[in-house]
């Protein structure tokens, strides 16, 4: 490992983490929150849903496995800031390319180690995530706390329009000049490594998409046309899609008026399947409202109970806001899954339209693999459509 340089991470509240500097040499300020997934940092990192966040991981060391190119979520990391207890010295692994400290250091974004990360676990935990301040330059407690109190609330801030594609496009798994080269998993819901012979059409909507979403939807039987976050339902309907999928993405969900309005549009004319983001642009485009959690929850190791079957699923989650059960009492859907740790929202699906979604990340990546069949359940649900069942 280098020669020790020191990092700061200063909180909204005084509080002060002195470290090891790894990464970038920059300032930066964002939210800081915390991560419990044990492994699966380079997908974390790489998930749009952390854009403007400083994630903690709770596991102790970090960066043992390095960086490879068939495991990213996006084009470049999107989290803002890395907090690590332990860097491991250490990268080993036949698929790795980089290490976790020059694959940050080369995209701009810095990291901090050696500090108690289960202390700031349990403040975040207590108090709530904080506006927060990671710096690996020369700056004094005042100066980093200052600029953590200054930084925009995650409240009311729309990021979507930061990380959204910037036209459609068609999602291809070997498409080396738009997406990174595809690992495609061997095994699906379906049993087969070949997905169904009938393929249906999906329009996509980019929040943030991770892009083990899109390998889901296309490993499951869909051709996958990713729209931004700006398209409207007309734009969308020009192209003939046979469903419509939300997806994941960062900050606030009542901040998304224009998206609201486009989800509202469609819900009435195409079977649709929402996650996390997508699943709270369907709780406001149905009426209902978000509120945001005291800390989220962000981790491959949340159990959520299915109402309707009564199972119990390990889920992969990332979201700091969630619906409100009361504001949908009125709206045409019922609540099908709970968290079992606080009893928020998991999981929605209308009495009438082929509406359903999840709070969660039935992707994962990384995470357990218990929601996988709901892509199984989207294809089903289109096909019944499709066959004038529904």
């Amino acid at each position: 490992m280098s020669a020790f340089k020191p990092a700061l991470l200063a909180l909204e509240d005084g509080s002060i983490f002195r470290g090891r500097a790894f990464g970038a040499d920059t300032t930066i300020s964002g939210e800081c929150v915390f991560n419990t997934s044990m492994t699966g940092y380079q997908e974390i990192i790489t998930d749009p849903s952390y854009y403007g966040q400083i994630v903690t991981m709770t596991a102790v060391q970090i960066g043992n496995t390095g960086i490879n190119a068939e495991d990213a979520e996006a084009l470049a990391p999107k989290a803002s800031g890395l907090v690590v207890r332990e860097l491991s010295p250490i990268v080993s692994n036949w698929r790795s390319t980089i290490s976790l400290g020059d694959y940050l250091s080369e995209n701009g974004i810095p990291g901090i180690s050696e500090i108690d990360t289960r202390a700031l676990t349990k403040k975040l935990r207590v108090d709530g995530a904080m506006k927060s301040c990671l710096t690996t330059l020369e700056l004094s407690d005042k100066d980093a706390v200052r600029l953590a109190k200054e930084w925009r609330d995650m409240s009311g801030s729309d990021y979507v329009k930061d990380v959204t594609c910037k036209a459609p496009y068609v999602w291809r798994l070997d498409d080396p000049k738009n997406h990174n080269p595809a690992y495609v998993p061997f095994r699906t819901t379906l049993g087969i490594t070949q997905p169904p012979a009938i393929k249906y059409r999906v329009a996509a909507f980019d929040y943030g998409a991770k892009h083990s979403i899109y390998r889901k939807l296309v490993r499951h039987g869909f051709e996958v046309l990713v729209f931004p976050a700006t398209a409207t339902a007309e734009e969308v309907k020009e192209h003939k899609p046979d469903a419509v999928f939300l997806s994941n993405g960062p900050g606030d969900p009542a901040a998304l008026a224009y998206i609201h309005k486009t989800v509202t549009g469609l819900l009435p004319d195409y079977p649709t399947f929402g996650i996390c983001l997508g699943h709270q642009m369907i709780t406001h485009a149905l009426g209902g409202t978000t509120f945001k959690l005291k800390f989220g929850h962000r981790g491959g190791n949340q159990p959520v109970k299915n109402l309707e079957t009564g199972k119990v699923s390990i889920t992969a989650q990332n979201h700091g806001f969630a619906t409100d059960p009361k504001s949908i009492e009125k709206s045409g859907a019922k609540i099908t899954e709970v968290n079992l740790n606080d009893g928020t929202v998991e999981g929605l699906r209308h009495t009438k339209l082929p509406v359903f979604s999840v709070q969660y990340h039935p992707e994962a990546a990384p995470g357990p693999s218990d929601a996988d069949p709901l892509f199984l359940d989207f294809y089903r649900m289109v096909e019944q459509r499709k066959a004038g069942k529904i």
